[in-house]
C-alpha cells in the first residue's frame, strides 16, 4: 500500500478482477475430474452462478474478467460478459475471443466499467496461442485518463517471461494498471527486471487466491506505473469460481 489523493469528490477507484472459470464454482481438486463435463455442457449451476457474480460485481466501479465465454453450447450460446454487464447494471463492455473451439467454447478477456470507454483493443501474447491483454481506456475523476489491461498469462515459465517482458515494453512510458491472472508466484513478478525498467509495481504483499477452496499462491495481482497507487487490495472470499476474486482500491499518486 502506499500514499495517494483520495478525496470525498474524488473517492478510490474500486476495481475487480476475477478469473470466473467460464461461470463455474470449483470446490476442491477432484471437482476437475468429476465435473469435467461442466466445461463443455450447459447446466443450471452456471446461471445460478452468474447471479452471485453480478450481485459481487455491482458494487465496482470496474471488472477485468479472465476465462470468461463469448457465447458457446456451454452458455447456451450466451455471452458471458454481456450477461453479467445485463445482471449487474453495467452501461459499458467488452470482450475479445482468446481461444476459440468452435461450438464448445469461445474463451475470452472481457471488462465491465461504470465509466465511458474512449477504446478498447486486444493484443495476442507471445507463445502459445490462447493468452492475450485487453487494453481499455478510461478517465474516471478518481484517476484521470488511465489505461486498464486486463490479462491472463501462460503456465510455462518461459512463455511467461516472455509475456511479461513483452507487456512491459508495451507500456513504457504509460499511465496504466494491469491486473488479471498472471500464473505467476509474487516473487516472480517483484523480480521480474522488465516490469522493473517499465516501472511496473505488483503488489508488496498480495493476497492469495488460488485454489479457491484453501488459498495458498498469489496468481492474481495488480500492477501499477508511476501516477498511479493501491491503496487497498483484498481476496474476496466467495468461493465462485476455483480462484477468488481480486478487489483493489486506486488512487493517483502524491
Amino acid at each position: 500500500m502506499a500514499d495517494g489523493i483520495a478525496t470525498a469528490a474524488h473517492p478510490a477507484f474500486r476495481l475487480l478482477s476475477f478469473n470466473i472459470q467460464a461461470g463455474l464454482a470449483t470446490h476442491r481438486y477432484r471437482d476437475y475430474v468429476t465435473g469435467a463435463w461442466r466445461y463443455v455442457l450447459p447446466t443450471r449451476e452456471r446461471a445460478d452462478n452468474v447471479e452471485s457474480l453480478a450481485t459481487l460485481m455491482r458494487d465496482y466501479d470496474f471488472v477485468a474478467l479472465q476465462e470468461a465465454d463469448a457465447g458457446s453450447v456451454r452458455t447456451r450460446r450466451r455471452n458471458l460478459v454481456e450477461w453479467l454487464a445485463a445482471e449487474a447494471d453495467f452501461p459499458y463492455y467488452g470482450f475479445a475471443v482468446t481461444r476459440d473451439m468452435g461450438p464448445l467454447a469461445r474463451v475470452c478477456l472481457g471488462f465491465l466499467s461504470r465509466v465511458p470507454v474512449a477504446r478498447f483493443s486486444h493484443q495476442a501474447l507471445p507463445g502459445v496461442r490462447g493468452r492475450g491483454m485487453l487494453e481499455v481506456d478510461i478517465e474516471p475523476e478518481s484517476l484521470g485518463a488511465t489505461t486498464v489491461v486486463v490479462t491472463h498469462m501462460a503456465l510455462g515459465d518461459g512463455t511467461r517471461t516472455r509475456q511479461l517482458s513483452y507487456l512491459a515494453t508495451h507500456l513504457r512510458g504509460r499511465r496504466a494498471v494491469v491486473v488479471g491472472d498472471f500464473n505467476e508466484r509474487h516473487e516472480g513478478l517483484q523480480h521480474n527486471a522488465a516490469l522493473s525498467f517499465a516501472g511496473l509495481r505488483p503488489l508488496a504483499d498480495p493476497p492469495l487466491t488460488f485454489p479457491s477452496w484453501n488459498p495458498r499462491q498469489s496468481l492474481d495481482q495488480v500492477l501499477v506505473m508511476p501516477g498511479l497507487e493501491v491503496v487497498d487490495a483484498r481476496a474476496v472470499p466467495l468461493a465462485l469460481s476455483d480462484h477468488l476474486p481480486l478487489e483493489a482500491r486506486l488512487v493517483r499518486s502524491l
